[in-house]
């Protein structure tokens, strides 16, 4: 599974972990991404990788 939202395209994203002592590590940040069942426009129901805030924001409609 891709770490990448099918309707925003958000994904992963890479930095450093700085400690205390200022020392750097490079890590990367993943997406919330779920795999649901989406209704498009045309009434086909498909399953996508869809991030947790599309889903809050109504992006797209889940299939019952």
């Amino acid at each position: 599974m891709s770490r990448k939202c099918e309707v925003c395209g958000k994904g992963s994203i890479v930095g450093n972990t700085i400690s205390h002592s200022h020392r750097k590590a490079r890590r990367s940040w993943l997406p919330n991404i779920r795999k649901i069942k989406v209704r498009e426009e045309n009434g086909t129901v498909c399953t996508k990788a869809v991030c947790t805030r599309c889903l809050r924001s109504n992006k797209v409609t889940k299939a019952l």
